[in-house]
């Protein structure tokens, strides 16, 4: 039967976010989450939480949780921006500042959900290739573009850039809006935050699905100046004004307070993430630095995708990419002690 409705359809390859495993024996070291609870205060928050209030809209300005977060970095409430998660943010910042006819500018191994905005948007893009240590090198940024979305540390590589070359990056584009993609920042990368003042163009986007144990809220942020956060806040008023809801809008808030429980969980994946990598190379792994929560890395004498399913044969799921460059290195979450544990131990007895 002829169906002339199915030519109108948007056709588009969408993000492939990864595998959400549902059995309790499973080893899930796949999607960067952290494997520590939320502050105390969060989980105060959501036992007595009052769900009669649920009835009504929440607040739309978010303030409690902006009010927190300004303070926290040092900023005003109006230089802050909510969203559903980073991706949300992100998504909105695409539509709000890459606009104009030239392609914005992003690595060649990054986030994959880069592109997919592009298309959906229809935003020009070019990619940017990392060195041969995947590095990102500032100067390939110098040229003519309608915008630069760098995400520092980057994904899924690990390696971050120093406060001076993203400042240098901004310095060449002051043309356009800079988007740093913080989303992994607070395990041991230095944030562009103390930039914000200094250049109305920049955007600093963060999340708490990763430091702070909060995936299942989905809140993100941006930080910037009062013109880039406006404009964001237009767009997203133009199609839903209610993007965080109130369960989230004060768990995120209680997660602010608690600065001391965030610095002692970020320290303690730091740790476990530097004595794995010690230990990944002892096994004769190549293991990129790492100033994230997940560690990137291949071994020169075993294929990467018959690693990838051996481990998940035994209930051990991490992250392949058959993607040209990288087909060959895994992207290894970083869990509790224990769990990396019972990762390094199977992987000892595939090797041997």
């Amino acid at each position: 039967m002829d169906k002339p409705f199915l030519k109108k359809l948007r056709r588009i390859a969408p993000y492939v976010p990864g595998e959400q495993p549902q059995r309790g024996d499973i080893l899930k070291l796949n999607a960067n989450e952290n494997p520590y609870p939320p502050a105390p205060g969060v989980q105060q928050t959501l036992r007595s939480f009052d769900a009669c209030s649920l009835a009504l809209y929440p607040d739309a300005n978010g303030k409690a949780l902006k009010t927190a977060l300004a303070g926290r970095f040092g900023i005003k409430p109006t230089q802050v921006f909510l969203g559903n998660g980073s991706d949300d943010v992100l998504a909105l910042a695409f539509q709000s500042f890459f606009c104009s006819d030239q392609p914005i500018l992003y690595p060649d191994i990054t986030y994959s959900f880069y592109p997919v905005w592009c298309d959906l948007f229809r935003i020009p893009y070019e990619t940017v290739p990392l060195d041969e240590n995947f590095c990102v090198n500032i100067r390939d940024y110098d040229k003519p573009n309608g915008g630069v979305i760098l995400p520092n540390p980057n994904a899924p590589t690990g390696r971050a850039l120093l406060l001076d070359a993203l400042e240098a990056l901004l310095q060449h584009n002051a043309d356009c809006v800079v988007i740093i993609d913080e989303a992994y920042v607070d395990f041991g990368a230095q944030s562009a935050v103390p930039l914000i003042e200094k250049y109305e163009n920049l955007l600093v986007v963060q999340t708490m699905s990763k430091s702070r144990s909060l995936a299942g809220l989905r809140i993100g942020y941006a930080l910037g100046s009062e013109t880039l956060i406006a404009t964001l806040e237009a767009v997203k008023n133009s199609y839903n004004s209610y993007t965080l809801d109130a369960v989230a809008l004060a768990a995120g808030a209680a997660s602010v307070a608690d600065e001391a429980y965030f610095q002692q969980t970020c320290r303690k994946v730091v740790t476990t993430r530097e004595r794995t990598a010690d230990a990944l190379r002892a096994l004769g792994f190549l293991v990129l630095p790492s100033l994230t929560n997940f560690l990137f890395v291949t071994h020169p004498q075993r294929d990467a995708a018959g690693l990838f399913a051996t481990l998940r044969d035994r209930g051990i799921f991490i992250r392949y990419f058959k993607l040209p460059r990288i087909d060959n290195y895994l992207r290894i979450t970083v869990g509790t002690d224990a769990q990396m544990d019972r990762l390094l131990a199977a992987l000892r007895d595939i090797l041997s």
